[in-house]
């Protein structure tokens, strides 16, 4: 028996029947992308087709994908056309691997001012959704906190022990170092300018000032942000894409009392916490530097740091910690639970993660400065 691909063609009043043969398989796959190929061609100028399948010995997803695709071509040549003779499984098959015209659709090329425009509304509509998904994950993370509250035996202790070890204790070495060396900088630059004005002891007053309200806090926060809160987003978005944050639900465990809970906890902690060693890091190489650079001694170091700040000074830069924390954590979880089931959607997130909260970490420092300046604090 010849298995070969083929058809034969009955015309009758305006229809057109395409009886087909032999085995339509990917084994004779050109013969089977030939044949297809020749089927609209057939049918002319025909109104009515009918596919006739009763003659095919056996059909795999290859075949009735070509049988599939000559049907379409037949409907877009403004024919109407039909199987015909179909076993349950030929039937099966075709709905299964029916064609679609997947040619991408040229898009008309518009102003440039109409497509910028386009784009900045579209930015902004996507940052008010934003929003409105960071207060609602808030208010989501209140009514856990809340949960945990009335019944302390659901609060997971280890978790936030080890979060806080990964976050905290962990990151010392690379924070101290940075703002070691920022320290060192600032120091640098402000003795290279006051020394014109004959005020170099005046560095003291601006490298305390400038590291304990605003520079210690802020670059701790900024690398935190791309270390531990890109770390939470991979995590959690990782187990989104195992499917493990949707077995938590099954077992019962809410996963924002399980996963976001503790690591935003471990956070609030831990930032304060760096951020007092920032600032110790970030003054001792102002020191260094005063005393190698600008002839400043260690004694008159401190009592000028003494005079130059008080309290306030010091205490800005630490209320500004836990709320640095707390958007860092939220926007890592959030971005977290956003990802999808694929690699690169991780990767975009985790990206989107950094981004949004060094941006927020800025604009929460803007904030307070104002608020504090504000209050003359």
């Amino acid at each position: 028996m010849d298995d070969t691909p083929g058809f034969s063609v009955e015309r009758s009043d305006g229809a057109l029947r395409l009886s087909l043969t032999g085995a339509w398989t990917a084994a004779a796959a050109e013969a089977v992308e030939e044949t297809g190929d020749r089927l609209p061609a057939e049918a002319g100028d025909a109104k009515r087709v009918v596919l006739d399948l009763s003659g095919v010995s056996r059909l795999d997803t290859l075949g009735a994908w070509v049988v599939d695709r000559a049907r379409a071509r037949l409907a877009g040549a403004g024919a109407s056309a039909e199987y015909d003779a179909l076993t349950e499984p030929q039937r099966i098959l075709l709905h299964e691997t029916a064609w679609h015209d997947l040619t991408p659709q040229q898009r008309a090329r518009g102003s440039v001012l109409v497509n910028t425009l386009s784009d900045v509304g579209q930015a902004v509509v996507n940052a008010g959704r934003d929003v409105v998904g960071g207060v609602a994950f808030l208010g989501a993370l209140v009514a856990a906190i809340g949960r945990v509250a009335t019944n302390p035996k659901r609060f997971r202790m280890t978790s936030v022990v080890f979060h806080l070890e990964s976050v905290g204790f962990q990151s010392v070495p690379i924070i101290a170092l940075i703002s070691f060396l920022v320290g060192c900088i600032i120091a640098q630059q402000g003795i290279f300018q006051l020394r014109r004005f004959g005020a170099v002891a005046f560095v003291v007053d601006l490298t305390g000032i400038l590291v304990l309200r605003e520079l210690g806090v802020l670059l701790t926060s900024i690398m935190i942000a791309g270390r531990s809160g890109s770390a939470f987003t991979a995590e959690i978005g990782s187990m989104k894409m195992r499917e493990e944050i949707d077995a938590l639900r099954v077992m019962g465990l809410d996963p924002m009392e399980v996963l976001v809970l503790p690591r935003i906890l471990a956070l609030v902690l831990a930032l304060p916490m760096l951020t007092f060693l920032a600032d110790l890091a970030a003054l001792l190489g102002g020191g260094v530097v005063a005393w190698i650079y600008g002839g400043i001694g260690k004694e008159v170091f401190l009592s000028r740091l003494q005079s130059a700040i008080a309290l306030n000074t010091f205490m800005v830069g630490l209320i500004k910690a836990p709320f640095m924390a707390l958007v860092i954590g939220v926007i890592a979880s959030i971005e977290g639970l956003a990802v999808k089931g694929s690699a690169e959607s991780l990767g975009r997130h985790v990206t989107s993660s950094v981004v949004k909260a060094i941006f927020m970490v800025i604009v929460v420092d803007g904030l307070f400065a104002m608020f504090f300046a504000a209050i003359k604090y």
